[in-house]
């Protein structure tokens, strides 16, 4: 079977959220010891949580993992980062070695790192945290062709799926964070949410790594001359990938739909994460039913993608990092939004009316 016929089969599992469990979940929070709505947006989140496990109250996830997925950019040679493509590699070894924040973070919330190269340029040590699925060293210059075929874009999607599959099925994950790492990502990831929202790159288009007004300017230049060259089509979001994105965020992709194909919470982190859920959604609608905005960065793409997705952000911190680390700093509240729905007692239980 080709591996564009087994992505859409992968997209077709994934089932709509259970409504009457979410309702029944909003109809319990009415009943738990607090006055309604007293939890705020974290009923509400409760609430999806039973949607997407098909009954309520939810499970409270026990075991959550980062996948972070990580590729280089042919783009980088028109000078959109000031970075070199070396620092990918050098920042997959220090994820492998323990430490990278997202490290920190991840301990600090008690989640799993794993680390999947499906495109990094630069030699890569064996690690047990590595997954190893290089589809290519490295996408094309998006501005001056396609930055992959439609067979390599499937090839990534289906690597983030088999990961996440992996650790779902012999791991026992039931919480996914979404993480990425390339040098120059931000820039696919503008013309992908440019792409599938209709925005425009100066709306979309941030400074990344922190770049100044200079290296903005070129920067949406590129973005631009990448939209006009392509001329992406929504309504075939493998193709757009293949066009304008990155293999990092194909691989992200495939996280998605798999969190979702099993029913588990998948929570984004920054704009890489949030332009990979757009495609996700073009390709599987139900998905989007599964994920979490786990914080706003601040890249402007990001309040556009949310808005598209009718996602509200769990927090906002100013974080721009990426790796996973705002996703992860978001796992204790979807873990609360589960056990108050879950283990809070009840009025009638207290005897009260």
């Amino acid at each position: 079977m080709a591996l564009e016929d087994r992505l859409l089969e992968l997209a077709a599992e994934i089932p709509p959220l259970d409504e009457a469990a979410a309702e029944e979940a909003r109809g319990r929070q009415l009943w738990l010891t607090k006055p309604p709505g007293s939890l705020g947006r974290l009923e509400e989140l409760g609430a999806r949580l039973a949607g997407m496990a098909g009954g309520c109250p939810p499970p409270v996830p026990e075991s959550p993992a980062v996948v972070v997925c990580a590729g280089d950019h042919g783009v980088l040679e028109r000078g959109v980062s000031p970075w070199p493509q070396a620092v990918t590699t050098a920042m997959v070894s220090t994820f492998c070695t323990g430490g990278a924040a997202v490290n920190a973070i991840a301990k600090t919330v008690g989640a799993r790192v794993s680390v999947l190269d499906v495109g990094v340029a630069g030699e890569l040590e064996r690690h047990p945290l590595l997954r190893a699925a290089k589809v290519r060293r490295g996408t094309g210059d998006l501005s001056r062709g396609p930055a992959m075929s439609r067979e390599e874009a499937a090839r990534a999607v289906m690597a983030g799926a088999g990961v996440a599959e992996e650790l779902v099925e012999s791991g026992g994950v039931d919480l996914l964070v979404t993480g990425d790492m390339g040098i120059g990502n931000t820039t696919p990831a503008a013309a992908l949410i440019s792409a599938f929202t209709g925005h425009q790159p100066e709306e979309t288009t941030g400074r990344g790594t922190g770049i100044d007004d200079e290296t903005l300017e070129l920067k949406l230049n590129v973005v631009e001359e990448a939209l006009e060259l392509h001329v992406p089509d929504p309504e075939d979001p493998l193709g757009v990938l293949a066009q304008i994105g990155g293999l990092e965020h194909a691989a992200i992709v495939g996280v998605i739909l798999t969190g979702a194909v099993y029913g588990i919470p998948v929570i984004l982190d920054g704009v890489i994460s949030n332009s990979a859920a757009l495609v996700a959604r073009a390709l599987a609608p139900h998905s989007a039913g599964y994920v979490v905005a786990g914080h706003r960065s601040t890249e402007p793409g990001v309040r556009i993608t949310l808005r598209s997705l009718d996602l509200s952000p769990l927090l906002d911190l100013d974080m721009r990092l990426g790796e996973g680390t705002g996703g992860l700093l978001a796992v204790p509240l979807v873990q609360a939004a589960a056990r108050t729905l879950k283990e809070m007692a009840t009025l009638e239980e207290l005897g009260i009316g």
